[in-house]
């Protein structure tokens, strides 16, 4: 026993704007957070060799020409947390000779050269250089000085990239969702083509990248365009040689009811006249159709819509009256008169398939009305027949092309309730069928969108 088939996997879609979020602004922060510690360790050794330089100058100059450490050469706390060198002078014995700063630490003296020096709870920079006669002289430096000069050069330097950084990626989030919002015009206005208004989409904003795709899509509207003509032509002409040679067995068929008048093969000849006629129903639907999709491309206008259902049903009151069906317009005058922006062609096409189906399928005798009203601010026409109605199942079903409902009498083709749901969708209306609530019979709607 087979398995069940899976359902076919949705592919994924993904937003190139998006993409560009995800991979861009990931890389602009690190490259922020880059530019932000090369500059920090960048400055952290420029100003410690820049400050060590100063340090091996002061320190060498007070051990080879000496330098008072007395009251006049005295700091505070607050020049050394600025930076200010602190001095010390050692006997040859280790005995401390002087100091500026009397928190400085007071231990024994170092060998000559640069130290790193931890005392008193604080972290120092010193340098030792040994002076006349025996004596050694020390510089120090807070080292939290140091690292935080380090720290303000380097901000001072990433100040600009981190402002840079954001600015830029805002530009390219902008020229992405400008990419973006072209290639979205692009897809409106492929979305707008349909079967009588298909044209070339304009190359004038397609970017270059795409321009080969959009001139290849094109070349496929053009082909479809040519295949849409070809199959309206064709139609058009098989319908057109189509009369002729029905006309003719129509003639032949009256001359031989004639010649057999009375005789056993009328009923024969009833039924090949009724498919004669079926059949000649069928090209004149096929011709309106055709004419219809050819007329589709004609400017819209207002149209009064009672005009346009009186003269359908001035038109098709010929029929009503060969098989004794009450034709008429109701029209209910509140909310002045009904207008649509469409075409008339299309309008009343759509009345015309719709009262015609309505007066073939209801019963001698019976009755067909057309009203007209508004609900709500909407144009409602609502056709109105007396005759058998239709089971649930085929209500949807009888807007396909060529359907008929099982037990339809022979004329009937099968195209009238197709093209007139069509010529109502280019007039922005909605068509629909009910069953009648009251009694039998069948309610054609027509329902403006508001």
């Amino acid at each position: 026993m087979k398995a069940p088939a899976k359902d076919a996997e949705v592919p994924r879609t993904f937003s190139i704007w998006r993409r560009l979020l995800w991979w861009l602004v990931p890389t602009f922060l690190g490259v922020a957070v880059l530019t932000a510690g090369l500059s920090y360790g960048m400055f952290t050794h420029m100003v410690a060799d820049f400050l060590d330089g100063q340090m091996v100058q002061l320190g060498d100059s007070i051990a080879r020409y000496g330098q008072p450490t007395g009251p006049s050469a005295q700091v505070d706390d607050a020049a050394i947390a600025k930076g200010d060198y602190g001095i010390q002078v050692f006997e040859p014995d280790g005995r401390l000779a002087g100091t500026s700063w009397s928190g400085l630490p007071a231990g024994e003296p170092l060998r000559p050269g640069l130290h790193d020096v931890r005392a008193g709870g604080r972290a120092w920079r010193v340098y030792a250089a040994a002076g006349a006669g025996g004596r050694t002289v020390q510089v120090f430096q807070s080292s939290d000085f140091r690292a935080g000069l380090a720290v303000e050069r380097a901000g001072m330097a990433a100040v600009p990239v981190l402002v840079l950084v954001p600015l830029l990626m805002l530009v390219m989030l902008g020229v992405a969702r400008g990419i973006s919002r072209s290639l979205r015009a692009i897809g409106q206005q492929a979305a707008r083509q349909d079967a009588h208004s298909i044209e070339e989409l304009p190359l004038a904003q397609v970017p270059d990248e795409i321009r080969p795709l959009v001139a290849s899509f094109n070349g496929l509207l053009a082909r479809l365009r040519e295949s849409f003509v070809a199959q309206r032509r064709f139609v058009q002409d098989a319908a057109h040689e189509l009369r002729t040679p029905i006309a003719a067995v129509r003639v032949q068929l009256e001359n031989l009811r004639d010649e057999l008048a009375g005789s056993a093969g009328n009923r024969q000849l009833a039924q090949l006249e009724a498919g004669l006629q079926r059949a000649q129903r069928l090209v004149d639907q096929l011709l309106r159709m055709s004419r219809q999709e050819a007329a589709a491309t004609e400017p819209a206008g207002a149209v009064d819509v009672e005009v346009q259902a009186r003269e359908s049903i001035h038109g098709l009151i010929a029929l009503a009256d060969r098989r004794q069906i009450d034709l008429g317009l109701v029209a209910h005058e509140s909310g002045g008169v009904p207008t649509l922006q469409c075409t008339a062609a299309d309008l009343r096409s759509a009345l015309d398939n719709l009262v015609e189906n309505a007066v073939r399928y209801t019963p001698e005798g019976g009755v067909v009305d057309v009203h007209l009203k508004r609900e709500g601010g909407c144009v409602v026409v609502e056709v109105v027949d007396t005759g058998p109605g239709m089971a649930p199942e085929h209500l949807s079903r009888v807007f396909d092309r060529f359907y008929r409902v099982p037990g339809s009498p022979a004329e009937g083709s099968g195209l009238g309730l197709a093209i007139a749901q069509a010529a109502a969708r280019r007039c922005g209306l909605r068509l629909s069928l009910r069953n009648r609530s009251d009694r039998s019979g069948l309610v054609a709607r027509l329902e403006s969108a508001g």
